[in-house]
């Protein structure tokens, strides 16, 4: 077991779906936003970690006023107010590769750029899931492919199968994948993940790295909870999540957030 003193002025680190906000009803549960109104009271700062992009980040308005940072699209670009902490784009030929080969197979994929996103959604599953599943409608009016291409591409969200995943990254050398959802895959460059944003974030802020709580329940969350000082894995985390953490608190819809502070003494 990692430290895990009295002291309650942890930075701490939060993905979204299924850790902050419930699968069930897209939104925070009360619980959490008053735990971390009193973790913040205490001294602790709050750091958002997610493989979202900035544009979709639009379910977290019940504790906008608490966040003191983010990590956004798995650790590839994360700020602090106006300040540009980390910023790591895919290179482009590999970009190239991911693109022609969801064209040729005709899957699903997300293409994550500086300023906007291009969706390929031949077969609707991108609809499906994130309309439907995930409550995210800024995809509605996506930005042509070619636009998109013209800038930096920070993510490349493709929906194959973990087999084909196997695959297919064998072609994709200074990228990594991180899978939160069994019909998607987030794709980064090789240095782009949550863990790394953690660190990122601990040298702007010039605290250390130990005094770090993460909580999480997926796949591309395993970085951060190898990282922090704490790692948390959600009730209705995966099994892999589980077994890297240091401690399982009970699901997001079962006061999880509130009961993990509670228990490590940070409220």
């Amino acid at each position: 077991m990692k430290d895990s003193s009295a002291d309650n002025k942890y930075a701490l680190f939060f993905d979204i779906d299924g850790t902050l906000v419930s699968f069930r009803t897209h939104r925070i549960p009360e619980s959490t936003i008053r735990a971390l109104s009193e973790a913040k009271a205490n001294g602790a700062e709050v750091y958002i970690a997610t493989g979202r992009p900035p544009v979709i980040i639009t379910n977290l308005g019940a504790i906008e006023h608490l966040i003191d940072g983010y990590i956004t699209i798995n650790g590839a670009l994360c700020y602090i107010g106006n300040e540009l902490v980390c910023y790591k784009p895919i290179p482009r030929q590999d970009v190239l590769t991911c693109v022609e080969d969801a064209r040729s197979k005709s899957y699903g994929l997300i293409v994550v750029g500086r300023e906007q996103v291009a969706v390929l959604d031949p077969t609707g599953d991108v609809d499906r899931i994130f309309r439907l599943y995930l409550n995210v409608r800024e995809f509605d009016m996506p930005a042509p492919l070619d636009e998109v291409l013209r800038q930096d591409v920070l993510q490349l969200t493709a929906f194959f199968s973990i087999d084909y995943e196997q695959e297919f990254m064998m072609r994709m050398p200074h990228c990594v994948s991180g899978r939160w959802h069994p019909e998607f895959t987030d794709i980064t460059a090789s240095s782009a993940d949550k863990g790394e944003g953690i660190q990122a974030i601990a040298r702007n802020k010039g605290f250390d790295p130990a005094r770090t709580i993460a909580f999480g329940d997926g796949g591309n969350d395993l970085s951060m909870i190898k990282q922090a000082g704490i790692g948390i894995a959600m009730a209705n985390a995966t099994p892999e999540l589980k077994r890297q953490a240091d401690y399982i608190t009970s699901s997001v819809d079962d006061d999880g957030i509130l009961n993990a502070l509670r228990h490590f003494k940070v409220i």
